[in-house]
């Protein structure tokens, strides 16, 4: 079995983080791992705190994956401190980690900030590049690119120019009132719209994270990057029109809805 492993915040309503990123892993068949960066106590309403793990324990978690079942692909998620993401790209480096995946988490859905000031500048520095794929959505892709996202044009141009600053591909994630569910791809060797349709679900806490822990695992199992998101944006477009409802706020998909029926059976 391929293995893959997230490293990211835990997120206490389950729909978004760690605990997306495992469900989504393993929902798509390879065996996940995972290294804490911090806390949260949150909901589907917003994050009413974070408790950061420090940045020597978050070395000897990444150490014990590492030294023990190699990860075939890494993902990376919430990292809110300058200091943590410089653990992270030594050890990746130091290990010479494969096929990762980097969202840069900069808001969550609820529009909670969870990245410090002084971080941005270090992931941008440090961790980015060692990336094979990052994932931005259209806030995220503004500050990386430097300039505002109106149209599907501006959405190519901001992918081309993170991917030649940082020399790694970039998926642009669209939506946000620009297109419907279209992202596109930008890669050295030329650029990819994947076209997608918006789906009627207010609930979508946690889909970059799944999208991008998606990706990491087809990237585990072989697959080129072009089919790697495509597979990807496919499970999440299913977890979406499964129409899950949970919680008062922007809730969580159903990672779990391709698993078969034999173990769903609620006791009457």
């Amino acid at each position: 079995m391929r293995t893959a492993l997230t490293i990211a915040g835990s997120d206490t309503s389950g729909g978004a983080g760690i605990q997306a990123d495992l469900k989504t892993m393993t929902v798509n068949g390879v065996f996940a791992m995972s290294a804490v960066t911090a806390l949260t106590a949150q909901n589907t309403t917003g994050v009413t705190d974070i408790m950061e793990v420090t940045p020597k324990f978050l070395g000897e978690e990444l150490d014990a994956v590492f030294t023990d079942i190699f990860p075939d692909a890494v993902k990376i998620g919430m990292v809110s401190s300058a200091e943590l993401i410089e653990v992270i790209a030594e050890r990746l480096a130091h290990y010479q980690a494969k096929h990762i995946v980097l969202d840069p988490v900069m808001v969550a859905t609820s529009g909670a900030k969870l990245l410090r000031d002084d971080a941005a500048d270090t992931l941008k520095r440090v961790l980015m590049p060692l990336a094979e794929i990052i994932t931005p959505n259209i806030p995220e892709a503004e500050i990386l690119a430097g300039f505002d996202i109106e149209t599907e044009m501006d959405m190519a141009k901001a992918g081309q120019a993170i991917g030649e600053n940082l020399d790694c591909a970039v998926l642009v994630k669209g939506g946000h009132q620009i297109n419907d569910a279209n992202d596109y791809l930008w890669q050295p060797d030329g650029g990819q719209w994947f076209t997608g349709k918006r789906i009627d679900n207010p609930n979508t806490h946690g889909t970059g994270c799944t999208l991008s822990s998606a990706i990491a695992a087809n990237l585990a199992k072989g697959y080129a990057l072009n089919d790697a998101v495509e597979g990807a944006k496919a499970f999440l477009s299913g977890a979406l029109a499964d129409g899950l409802d949970l919680g008062k706020g922007s809730g969580p998909m159903n990672h779990a809805f391709d698993i078969k029926d034999v173990y769903k059976a609620v006791r009457s």
